[in-house]
């Protein structure tokens, strides 16, 4: 939520992941995943998975870091798919707060099909490995353009596996929908003399677990990001002005306010800054399929930014450490 790096496009690629030029989506990994796992789950081979990223098949994985998923290979004999479609995934890293001003550059990839499936106007998607924005919006009688404009997404960034894509749903209500409208950069700064404000007060990690469990989100996942973000002080104001326990910046407090809640929350209230923060996660974890990681690094980065550079190299530090504490506090 506080990211402010500016890296340049060769940088920043490198940095993300050893051979993300060759990646069809990027996978964070989460704690107990190995490379057998996560190349099971995306149909690869280890070889292929490991290749894909520059390292050896012995190469432990550490929770938080992320992985270039490669596309699928050809089906194997007897199982049936589709076609193949082909399209480009691009990286346009420039400042690091998702507002796509840099100059980026267009990798033509190509993944194989799953079988038609068929969406409802108003359905949902989750995306699995293998996936393309093409293909999926083939599938759905849609064009890129729309589906993209749909969910708030780069059509030519990258597509995240668990993403949950939204048909026929532009402007829809509900946490999910909004998640992808999360603001980065400049509106998330918003104005410093707007909420939230700060009350010199520290909460409990019971407050904080109380008050998640209200909203649907685990416990150890708020406490964990309460923790990470201020030591649960609502008295904190962060170099880069986010505010209060959850450490919300005021133009993501106003989106918070207008997009994911009915009841305004108290700009003077260490419960409601807390209850925004976690207002904000649950959204996050609806967008990602319910993915603790990637809800943590679009909490630290912004989602957007997330769906169309990848994980920044502070925003993979971050996630592993929430994850850490995620177990700390009893998480799984």
């Amino acid at each position: 939520m506080r990211i402010r790096t500016v890296l340049p496009l060769a940088a920043a690629v490198a940095l993300v992941t050893p051979a993300i030029a060759s990646a069809n989506f990027l996978h964070v990994v989460s704690p107990g995943e190995s490379l057998a796992s996560v190349a099971a789950t995306d149909g690869l081979s280890v070889a292929q998975l490991a290749a894909a990223n520059g390292i050896s098949l012995s190469t432990p994985l550490v929770a938080g870091s992320t992985l270039g998923i490669p596309p699928r290979g050809p089906a194997s004999p007897g199982v049936p798919t589709t076609g193949r479609v082909s399209t480009a995934v691009g990286s346009t890293v420039g400042d690091g707060d998702g507002d796509g001003d840099g100059d980026g550059d267009d990798r033509g990839t190509s993944a194989a099909v799953a079988p038609v499936q068929t969406y409802s106007a108003s359905g949902s998607y989750v995306v699995r490995g293998g996936d393309t924005l093409s293909a999926i919006a083939a599938r759905a009688g849609m064009t890129v353009a729309q589906l993209a404009a749909d969910n708030g997404l780069n059509p030519n960034g990258y597509l995240i596996s668990g993403t949950v894509l939204r048909f026929g749903g532009r402007g829809a209500a509900g946490p999910a929908a909004a998640s992808v409208s999360q603001p980065v950069g400049a509106p998330a700064q918003g104005s410093p003399a707007g909420p939230p404000y700060l009350t010199p007060q520290r909460v409990t990690a019971a407050q904080v677990g109380s008050i998640a469990a209200a909203n649907g989100v685990p416990p150890s996942l708020a406490k964990a990001i309460g923790w990470q973000e201020s030591g649960f002080n609502n008295g904190l104001v962060s170099s880069a002005d986010a505010r209060g326990v959850m450490q919300i910046l005021p133009g993501t407090w106003q989106w918070i306010n207008s997009s994911l809640t009915r009841t305004p929350l108290s700009p003077y209230s260490a419960n409601d800054n807390i209850r925004g923060g976690v207002l904000l996660l649950h959204s996050l974890l609806q967008a990602t399929g319910g993915s603790p990681s990637l809800a943590a690094a679009g909490y630290y980065q912004g989602l957007p930014s997330v769906q169309r550079h990848g994980l920044l190299p502070s925003t993979q530090r971050y996630v592993k450490d929430v994850m850490s504490l995620t177990s700390s506090f009893g998480g799984g």
